[in-house]
């Protein structure tokens, strides 16, 4: 028996056997996590999933690459790639619509697939996204950079957390074992070699594209944010014609762990609003 919280259910998404989480009912969230070493879905959006699916269907996927999902040889990690798969895996849920939530590498994803399946998706929330034009801050650097130690791990989580008392040596320990699990560095390493100015570029949307978005959109962000600057956010939301801007103070790169139940409770009642 799977004893391990982080594996959930697997379905076939776009031809990729996907891991995903599927919880509680109502209209479906779609959780696209962030693009951390060791990353999952789970160890992203763990304290968000249970609070959201007293509302909505939470849906949360692997994508490829990461976490728990296949890795096929020879697979292109690209924007193209994780789009295709996050709307193959709607498909295969019979999932007509759904709102879509983005963190950092995944909001350059959420951002994407509403442009290009604008029907596919109801509502956007996008959290200290990636997608347009920044210049790379050390702090990404450093994440997609990683070489597996549990040193670099304790450094790359002083960097993401604004309070590191949040951020324990046990979480560290925690992601580093995660990071080294078999295939999971093979994968991450490929993903983002230096230099890793041109992955921010390939992951950004074109400006014309994301102002015509029509979606009521969520913007969010921490304001000490060392790993995506506050500006992406400050550019998101003015690009973005029906959109609101929310930052937290006192809060680095994970909104959504270092603000909790805040997080949570923006986002839901942001999803669960009457339309205006």
């Amino acid at each position: 028996m799977n004893t391990n919280p982080e594996i959930a259910h697997g379905v076939r998404a776009n031809g990729i056997l996907t891991n995903y989480h599927d919880s509680g009912s109502g209209f479906p969230v779609l959780l696209i996590h962030g693009s951390g070493p060791g990353v999952s879905a789970w160890a992203n959006w763990r304290l968000t999933m249970p609070e959201l699916a007293k509302r909505s269907r939470v849906i949360a996927p692997d994508m490829a690459g990461f976490g728990f999902t296949e890795r096929p040889q020879g697979i292109a990690y690209n924007l193209d790639t994780w789009v295709a798969q996050a709307v193959g895996l709607l498909d295969a849920l019979d999932i007509a619509q759904a709102d879509v939530v983005g963190n950092s590498f995944g909001g350059a994803l959420a951002l994407a697939m509403a442009i290009r399946h604008p029907k596919r998706v109801r509502r956007l929330v996008l959290m200290g996204s990636v997608g347009v034009p920044f210049e790379i801050t050390p702090g990404l650097d450093a994440a997609w950079g990683y070489e597996p130690s549990i040193e670099n791990m304790r450094k790359l989580l002083d960097i993401f957390a604004y309070d590191r008392s949040l951020v324990t040596d046990e979480l560290a320990e925690l992601r580093y074992q995660a990071s080294i699990r078999p295939g999971f560095q093979e994968s991450f390493s490929a993903m983002f070699p230096a230099p890793r100015q041109r992955w921010v570029n390939a992951m950004a949307s074109r400006e014309q594209d994301i102002r015509a978005l029509p979606h009521e959109t969520l913007v969010i962000h921490g304001r000490e944010d060392k790993v995506i600057p506050l500006s992406t956010s400050l550019t998101l939301a003015q690009w973005i014609d029906r959109s609101q801007l929310h930052v937290f103070g006192r809060c680095g790169h994970w909104t959504q762990i270092e603000h909790a139940q805040r997080f949570a409770k923006l986002v839901g009642d942001f999803l669960t609003e009457q339309q205006s």
